[in-house]
């Protein structure tokens, strides 16, 4: 805005424009405040804000300082030989790698020993079976051969191949996808998410069965010892109890924590003696399976000192 335009403005006009200039002047003085006090302030870490670890910027390490005492040497480490080698290649020197000189025919012993260990390539064993059959010449009908007992007709898949997945899924917690992945990638093997599925809930006789024998020799001894905790099953609360003693443990995953399942896994055998936190023992009480001198819980000194006592007593004499 020139003069000509300010001396064309009445008194009123030109007291608003100054009003609404002032205005504007006092909003950026406090914000050029603002700018100026952030100038003093501590640059951003992840020490002083919300900034992420990975934009930090770590200070480089004080140089070394070269008069400190060195640390104290000790013996190297290695590789220790394989006592079982697969094979050995034993390689006789020809020529001497200083003179060049035929060394062919001068006695030689083992100088240098080193191992080189390598996977060989890995391919599924196929076995194909076939069934030979014909047309009974006494009464006429179609025979069969019967399947071998080790290879039986069904499933295509072997029990080394079934302890794997078992293996791969449980023990390394490898999803199914990946599991089915891994098992093309490594072996040349197609099988299928429902397959591995299968092979799964085909285990489910054997680790009944195993599952069964340490139930029957927890239940043998004079002393229980059990817990629950939450567990997470799919969408659902469920409990995770466990019954053990010693080297032996059965897992029990209900969705009540109700004495029924503790009824239900000791059956008609009641233990000599029950070790369990208070709100294990309080279910116990509540279901009558505990004794009546043994219904107080013990307080986690006393169990202490009770396995021990028992360790004591089971050690030979």
């Amino acid at each position: 805005m020139d003069r000509s335009a300010l001396d064309s403005l009445d008194k009123e006009a030109l007291i608003r424009l100054i009003l609404a200039q002032a205005e504007i002047i006092e909003r950026l003085t406090k914000r050029v405040a603002e700018l100026e006090a952030k100038l003093g302030l501590p640059t951003k870490t992840p020490d002083n804000s919300s900034t992420p670890p990975s934009k930090g910027q770590k200070p480089s390490a004080p140089a070394a300082d070269k008069t400190a005492k060195t640390r104290k040497s000790h013996p190297g480490a290695h590789r220790p030989l394989h006592p079982n080698p697969t094979k050995t290649r034993d390689m006789l020197a020809c020529a001497c790698q200083h003179c060049g000189a035929d060394v062919s025919g001068a006695a030689q012993r083992v100088c240098e020993a080193y191992d080189h260990i390598e996977i060989p390539p890995i391919s599924p064993d196929v076995t194909r079976i076939n069934l030979h059959g014909g047309i009974c010449p006494s009464c006429a009908k179609k025979f069969k051969a019967a399947p071998p007992a080790d290879m039986p007709n069904g499933s295509p898949f072997g029990d080394n191949l079934r302890a794997l997945v078992l293996y791969l899924r449980f023990a390394q917690n490898i999803a199914l996808e990946r599991l089915s992945t891994l098992l093309s990638t490594l072996f040349g093997l197609d099988v299928s998410e429902g397959a591995i599925v299968e092979m799964l809930r085909a285990s489910r006789t054997a680790f009944a069965a195993q599952r069964e024998a340490i139930r029957a020799r927890l239940l043998s001894g004079t002393v229980l010892q059990s817990d629950e905790t939450g567990l997470r099953v799919g969408k659902a609360n469920w409990y995770l109890w466990v019954f053990h003693h010693e080297d032996s443990a059965v897992f029990v995953a209900k969705p009540t924590r109700a004495q029924t399942v503790v009824s239900d896994f000791l059956g008609d055998v009641r233990p000599d003696y029950c070790i369990h936190p208070p709100r294990a023992a309080e279910i116990f009480c509540k279901g009558g399976i505990l004794k009546p001198r043994f219904r107080r819980p013990l307080s986690a000194r006393k169990r202490a000192l009770f396995s021990s006592a028992m360790a004591e007593a089971r050690r030979p004499s």
